[in-house]
């Protein structure tokens, strides 16, 4: 959640309209309630700490009214670290007086909301959409009411919660109730003590199966089971629906995909979800992230249960999956019967810094960087938590480019500014200081800002840049980083809005982040009619990238992998939620192809502070850094999001121009380069940038090329460049010896301590291409000379990369001279998952171990000419053993080709469309590919044959070694 931000000048600006269909209250900010008269105490840190009362005269977690809080929960569940900033919040923070039950609540496929009967349940199909089509929402409307015959509660109280669950409880004296909700959950587990089980429509139900127990109804045009305990039957009196429950206490209500799936969910009613948790490894530039339920039966013996799965899930999951799906905010979610599921993913790229390969002019970039260096006031008049991180960010990218110049004294004198304004943060006294509420568990910054106090927003978003500062002076000062220095602080910082250590009570487990919808939430009360929200996914980004380059400059591996499995997974979701990559989240009628904030219930193109179309993009692409590298994985959708910026916006960049083209660039950076060009003189920058930072950002883009999102590595700290036949390999190391690291299209580039190395070359998925010239952009410690340029490495012959040639052939070689293959016409009907007259390429007799956590890959150039609306689609096959039964196979997602000549590539980064069997080591095996035109009425061409020299080689890559 972001409340009005402070814009040059620093006034508080309003939002310019409010948004329909959500029930706004801005925050009461100046509302200040006294701290605790004891005496303040410095809880030592390393050489800093921090304070556990908060300074005179500033707010602690509070209403809308200003009275401070204390969570809303059980007896049982007393002293806990609550969760805030979660879709469940507003049950446990009463952020309204006249409300101690909660708003409305987003577990899609349900909604819910808490009242004094019971918990309301509904199953929001079709969306609403505002007049300007700037808001789409699936507000909650209750379809049900289940609770307990005569409850009539006077607040609900949370007893329990799991990853993505939650267990509110209803009591009244005479009667108690509970129910346990959560993401992909399609049912509600109820228990009710003290009368019947008794669910109240919302209008009169159609019953379409009565079976005793089990009870079939139609409700608002939405089909739901009712499953009672065996021996007990259902009675229906108009719109109440009871059920006596003897000596029983369960009961259970699921939503239907149809009136025909009852006997399916019936199969899974008493399997009671009990515990649900999230676990996730990083290994050999992937992330496999692993979903678990914990069910325990009620009666029978039943396991499993079955559970929907958000896009950003199924997308990177070969787990099968039923046919059943279901209509939500996000689009479609689809059903997995089980007990869990895993995804797979790419963990996208990641720099401390771009490499110094650009044509800028040097001399003219110190003056930029020096002229920030040198002002009067480098923090821009800074002074709360958001507003210093951003300055802090602003001067910590600077950094790198002086020490890249040579200016060693200005890099000093950066790095001396950033670490004084960090220790003054992080000593523990004084008024400004973090102050560790232990009722709400949480550490809180003061001065604070954006309701990060009374409401407990935002602590992702403003952490993230202290944590990413703290990242660029570990990089040139490791001791200042120390745990026993003041690495310690930065630590906390990271565990009050991340921590991933389920023994440390001080604080509740992934604050800011929700991991079954793959994104954080900005509000700690989530105490809006739309549910949470989040506006800047970006920033949220910038957390867990300053998480990854923390970690990896400090040696915790651990910080580092917790980093990188929040990073990938929430860019999926961005990718998905915020920018409708593949046209499939938004419904139709909202006007609109990116949204400036995600709700609970939907999505709008709008901030909290403004409607100009230059912010409401900007605030999804800010900060630009080298952990902004997630936003080019999907070019596409770059150029989409900034056509519509255009449009929007009379066809220019106006307001934060720089991060436009700096997003730009990450795309088609010779157009970012000649807008910058253009503009450079006439602009202003956005309060975290400067035009030395956006200089370099883009000339040195020019000169990289694109990023190859397929390419990654064995160390997070890497990525791969193309401009035309150039790619150019990228990586950080952190430790003080060199180190080789081993990109995934073969090549190895060894990289010195403590150094960024980069190396540019006309070779082509691993081909050493000559005498390729290596770029070193050193970043040793201040005291440190340059080291030695790295020396790539040329691979073998044989490996795991084979080339497409014509005929049908794969080999380990390059070809003699590209040619084209031609791929058949779908003949206007739709072959999406199934070969159509394919062309087939094919290598027997291959041995080969598989890699552990390593997935298939491949680059197919392909052109459909002018040809319109065509998709060509790919299914790679293997053969363990060579018996002629095929052990594995995968077929992606068919890649929609352009109507303009030109190669175009499609790789795996289109995601698997579906996958059987498992893979193993390759003992005398077959491996093929199949290529057939999914859609559309013209042949298309496949590019085969390709000489080193030629470049744009359709090659496959292996996961065996």
């Amino acid at each position: 959640m972001k409340l009005p931000r402070a814009r040059s000048p620093r006034g508080l600006v309003r939002p310019a309209a409010a948004l329909s269909a959500i029930a706004l209250t801005a925050a009461a900010l100046t509302t200040t309630v006294g701290a605790s008269t004891a005496s303040a105490a410095t809880i030592k840190v390393g050489l800093g700490g921090y304070t556990d009362t908060r300074p005179a005269g500033t707010v602690g977690p509070s209403n809308s009214d200003g009275a401070p809080l204390t969570p809303k929960v059980t007896a049982r569940m007393a002293g806990q670290a609550v969760p805030t900033n979660d879709w469940w919040s507003s049950l446990v923070f009463q952020r309204y007086a006249g409300n101690p039950y909660s708003e409305n609540l987003y577990a899609h496929p349900f909604t819910f909301k808490a009242a004094a009967g019971g918990l309301e349940v509904g199953y929001p199909t079709n969306p609403t959409i505002t007049p300007d089509g700037r808001q789409y929402d699936f507000t909650h409307t209750k379809d049900l009411t289940v609770g307990v015959a005569g409850l009539n509660a006077p607040d609900t109280k949370v007893d329990g919660w799991t990853d993505w669950t939650v267990t509110p409880q209803w009591t009244d004296g005479a009667h108690t109730f509970s129910a346990t909700v959560g993401h992909g959950l399609p049912y509600v587990y109820a228990h009710a003590t003290g009368g019947a089980a008794q669910i109240t429509a919302a209008g009169t139900p159609t019953v379409f199966a009565n079976q005793g127990n089990v009870l079939g109804i139609t409700v608002g045009g939405h089909h739901y089971g009712l499953f009672a305990p065996t021996g007990t039957s259902w009675n229906v009196n108009g719109t109440v629906l009871s059920a006596a429950l003897g000596a029983k206490d369960y009961y259970s209500v699921a939503v239907l995909p149809s009136a025909g799936d009852l006997a399916l969910y019936r199969t899974y009613a008493y399997s009671f979800v009990t515990d649900t948790k999230v676990a996730w490894s990083y290994d050999a530039g992937s992330v496999t992230t692993s979903y678990t339920a914990t069910t325990t039966a009620q009666e029978g013996s039943q396991t499993g249960t079955l559970l929907a799965l958000y896009p950003h899930q199924w997308k990177a999951s070969t787990d099968p999956l039923t046919a059943l799906t279901y209509t939500s905010p996000r689009g479609q979610m689809k059903v997995r019967q089980g007990s869990g599921f895993s995804t797979t993913m790419k963990a996208d790229a990641i720099l401390p810094s771009l490499p110094d390969v650009g044509g800028q002019d040097r001399a003219a970039l110190g003056a930029m960087v020096r002229e920030v260096a040198n002002a009067a006031d480098p923090f821009m008049g800074a002074s709360d938590t958001y507003w210093t991180g951003k300055a802090l960010a602003r001067l910590g990218q600077l950094v790198p480019i002086a020490d890249q110049l040579g200016d060693t004294a200005t890099r000093d004198k950066l790095l001396g500014l950033m670490k004084g304004r960090l220790q003054t943060w992080f000593a523990g006294t004084g008024s400004t200081v973090f102050a560790y509420d232990n009722v709400w568990k949480t550490l809180i910054g003061y001065p604070a800002s954006y309701g990060s106090d009374g409401e407990l927003n935002d602590h992702h978003f403003h952490y993230g840049y202290y944590i990413q500062a703290a990242a660029t002076v570990a990089r040139y000062d490791a001791a200042w980083a120390a745990d026993s220095a003041w690495g310690g602080m930065v630590k906390l910082l990271a565990k009050d809005a991340a921590n991933a250590d389920r023994a440390d009570t001080r604080f509740p487990w992934l604050r800011s982040f929700d991991p079954y919808a793959g994104h954080g939430w900005a509000a700690g009360h989530a105490a809006f009619a739309a549910g949470n929200n989040e506006e800047s996914s970006s920033e949220s980004l910038n957390f867990s990238a300053g998480l990854i380059l923390y970690g990896s400059a400090t040696g915790d591996t651990a910080l580092r992998d917790l980093g990188t499995y929040l990073y990938t997974t929430e860019s999926r979701a961005v990718e998905q939620y915020w920018f409708n990559a593949d046209q499939s989240a938004f419904p139709a009628g909202f006007g609109h192809q990116t949204a400036g904030m995600v709700w609970g219930s939907g999505a709008a193109y709008s901030t909290w502070w403004t409607a100009s179309p230059g912010m409401i993009h900007g605030i999804n692409y800010l900060p630009i850094t080298g952990g902004s590298l997630y936003l080019a994985r999907r070019q596409d959708d770059i150029k989409a999001n900034l056509a519509e910026l255009k449009a929007n916006n009379g066809g220019v960049f106006t307001d934060w121009r720089d991060l436009a083209w700096e997003f730009q660039a990450l795309a088609d950076p010779a157009a970012a380069k000649a807008n910058w060009d253009a503009g450079k003189d006439g602009y202003t920058p956005e309060e975290g940038e400067s035009k030395a930072h956006t200089y370099h950002w883009i000339y040195n883009l020019a000169a990289l090329g694109t990023l190859d999102p397929a390419t990654t590595s064995d160390q997070p700290t890497s990525a791969v460049f193309v401009n035309g036949g150039t790619r150019t390999h990228v990586a950080h190391n952190y430790s003080t010896t060199a180190r080789a690291v081993h990109f995934s299209d073969g090549y190895t580039l060894t990289v010195p301590g403590r150094s960024t190395a980069s190396e540019r070359g006309s070779f082509q998925d691993g081909g050493s291409g000559g005498v390729p010239s290596p770029s070193p952009s050193p970043s040793p410690s201040p005291s440190s000379s340059p080291s030695p340029s790295p020396s790539p490495s040329v691979p073998p012959t044989s490996g795991s990369t084979f080339y497409l040639q014509p005929g049908g052939g794969l080999t380990t070689a390059y070809g003699t001279g590209a040619t084209s293959s031609t791929i058949a016409s779908a003949g206007g009907t739709n072959h999406d998952g199934t070969p159509y007259q394919p062309t087939v390429y094919e290598l027997r007799n291959v041995n080969g171990t598989l890699r552990a956590g390593a997935a298939t890959e491949f680059d197919l150039y392909l052109d459909a000419g002018s040809a319109v609306g065509l998709g060509q689609q790919v299914r790679i096959s293997y053969d363990l053993t060579g018996n002629g039964s095929f052990d594995r196979v995968e077929t992606y997602r068919y890649f929609a080709t352009d109507p303009v000549t030109g190669w175009e590539r499609y790789s795996a980064t289109a995601g698997l469309a579906s996958a059987t069997g498992s893979l193993g080591n390759l003992a005398n095996g077959t491996v093929r590919v199949e290529v057939w035109s999914a859609i559309g009425s013209a042949p298309a061409q496949l590019r085969t044959g390709a000489t080193q020299a030629q470049g744009s080689a359709s090659v496959l890559r292996i996961p065996f070694s």
